[in-house]
């Protein structure tokens, strides 16, 4: 094994035993130098390494950072269940599984109210030309740390005038508000695929050059195959682990 890589595994393992918490600053590259006797720029590599895979950022005038908050797990077959969605008057299923690992999570809106959405969103819905859409764009924090974009989209046939588009939506969300207007959510489908992330979305969430997102594209169906829900899910692929479970044939 590389001597860099190594090195890379040390530090990793130092930090999930503990040796180092997170939030905490590693020591220089100097020090490590001299801790592993190696060269600083073979110390240098295994920083960059683990910086990739998320576990550490670079930040100037403080040093290496461990990164603040462990990977979120995203349980995709039980987040939507209403009990999920509405545990402590949770605002939808991020905010409990944030709360679920010691956290406290935040969404910031920064966009809402009807617009043409794009057309992957609009094929994904069923729209036919010139449709509008009710959107939710969050920016999306646990303790302060950006972990996720989220773009949702909902028809404004269905959205117009109701609480989908305030800012507070109540508690369970979107989801108990679109049961209550009789459109309850039977089903969800997602599509998953990982990219790099544009200059804005990088800026957003922190990102350096060579992290890459996952992109979920996550559509809530009712009970007569309607889609009435499609969101955007932008997640740095280091912060986040995805979950799926289902029933077998017997």
């Amino acid at each position: 094994m590389s001597k860099y890589r190594e090195i890379a595994d040390q530090i990793r393992h130092d930090i999930k035993r503990g040796e180092y918490k997170r939030g905490s600053t590693l020591p220089s590259e100097d020090r490590l130098s001299e801790q592993y006797g190696v060269s600083r720029p073979v110390v240098n590599r295994a920083i960059r390494q683990l910086r990739a895979e998320g576990l550490v950022r670079v930040e100037r005038g403080k040093g290496t950072v461990v990164h603040e908050i462990a990977p979120i797990i995203r349980s995709a077959t039980r987040r939507y269940t209403k009990s999920a969605r509405e545990t402590q008057e949770s605002r939808g299923a991020f905010h409990t599984e944030v709360r679920a690992m010691g956290h406290t999570p935040r969404s910031d809106l920064v966009q809402l109210g009807p617009v043409t959405p794009p057309p992957e969103v609009a094929e994904l819905l069923g729209f036919d030309v010139d449709e509008v859409a009710a959107i939710r764009r969050r920016h999306m924090y646990a303790d302060d740390i950006p972990v996720q974009i989220a773009t949702s989209y909902i028809p404004w046939s269905i959205a117009a005038g109701t609480a989908i588009t305030q800012e507070d939506t109540g508690p369970g969300g979107t989801y108990s508000r679109l049961a209550d207007l009789g459109h309850r959510v039977d089903s969800f489908t997602e599509r998953i695929s990982v990219r790099m992330p544009s200059p804005d979305e990088a800026v957003v969430l922190r990102l350096a050059d060579d992290q890459p997102l996952f992109e979920v594209h996550h559509v809530a169906w009712t009970e007569d195959e309607r889609p009435v829900e499609v969101t955007v899910h932008l997640m740095p692929v280091h912060q986040w682990r995805l979950d799926y479970a289902w029933q077998a044939d017997p």
